[in-house]
């Protein structure tokens, strides 16, 4: 594949294991440049997105993943959406957050949202979605999906994610690696890979040495026998559009459009994920008032 963001899917241990691996530098940079994100809130929603990709990519169709992390700390949560096309867009509530390093000199992300608790949302096309929280356990992201993985889901799980952010506020490098013990692994699987894991770097020093996400994969599982099964692309994205936001200002109600028209000669409406604007005339909301 190409330089450019991207995923890979992979089992090993014969299937006793699924793998993920993501490198999203490029995406990630994009949101810090919609968002003017500071950098912790920059590793923050980077980290959240790595995971929500991984998520995303077990779904199938039009199905689709959200994220919520409501916190009480300086960044007071995030909200991270992904598709199951490689599509994922997402923000932080309080984007300019600084704190001091923390005290192994890394951004202090989890002083930046603990406490709080972690929301995932998998609207699988039911009546109704399936839903899990966990309590943030260190607020650094990787160590709560694995939590939530393992209490909600069942599911043993390592996840790690990481992001490099440059002095001037762009991304350097980010991405990451869930790895899941399925139902067919043994007590030796999980006793050889707890024991690889103390030696592996950190998923930001491979990935900024020029791993790719498969080689990441193969250094994390060693002798496991990685077999990758899917490459795809990933990317930010939003489908927001003008139409999508004059339907939601039909759903304001007849008296609060009447009063918005009242009020204002043009109405500009800002995306939360994405940053754009658009914009709708005060001649428009009466059109749509005579609609309704």
């Amino acid at each position: 594949m190409s330089k450019q963001d991207y995923l890979v899917r992979a089992t090993a241990a014969e299937g006793a294991v699924r793998a993920f691996a993501v490198r999203s530098a490029e995406l990630t940079d994009e949101a810090q440049r919609r968002h003017q994100l500071y950098p912790i809130a920059s590793a923050a929603l980077g980290r959240t997105m790595v995971v929500a990709l991984c998520m995303g990519s077990m779904l199938k169709g039009k199905e689709h993943i959200t994220i919520q992390i409501h916190s009480e700390g300086l960044l007071r949560g995030l909200v991270v959406s992904a598709d199951s096309a490689g599509n994922v867009r997402g923000y932080v509530r309080n984007p300019k957050v600084h704190l001091p390093l923390n005290s192994k000199g890394k951004l202090a992300v989890g002083e930046a949202l603990r406490p709080g608790t972690l929301h995932v949302i998998r609207d699988m096309g039911l009546r109704e979605p399936y839903q899990g929280s966990v309590e943030l356990q260190t607020g650094e992201i990787g160590d709560d999906f694995a939590y939530y993985f393992s209490l909600s889901e069942q599911t043993p799980s390592v996840v790690s994610v990481g992001a490099l952010i440059n002095p001037n506020g762009s991304v350097r490098t980010c991405g990451g690696y869930i790895i899941q013990l399925l139902p067919t692994a043994d007590n030796g699987v999980a006793d050889r890979l707890e024991e690889r894991l103390p030696h592996i770097p950190a998923v930001t020093t491979m990935l900024d040495s020029g791993k790719t996400p498969e080689t990441v994969l193969h250094q994390v599982l060693g002798d496991f026998n990685v077999e990758i099964w899917e490459q795809r692309e990933v990317q930010y994205f939003c489908p927001c559009s003008l139409d999508r936001f004059r339907q939601g200002l039909i759903t304001l109600g007849r008296d609060e459009l009447k009063s918005l028209a009242e009020e204002q000669e043009t109405l500009e409406l800002v995306c939360h994920f994405c940053q754009e604007k658009y914009y709708v005339s005060r001649d428009e909301v009466l059109r749509l008032l005579d609609d309704m």
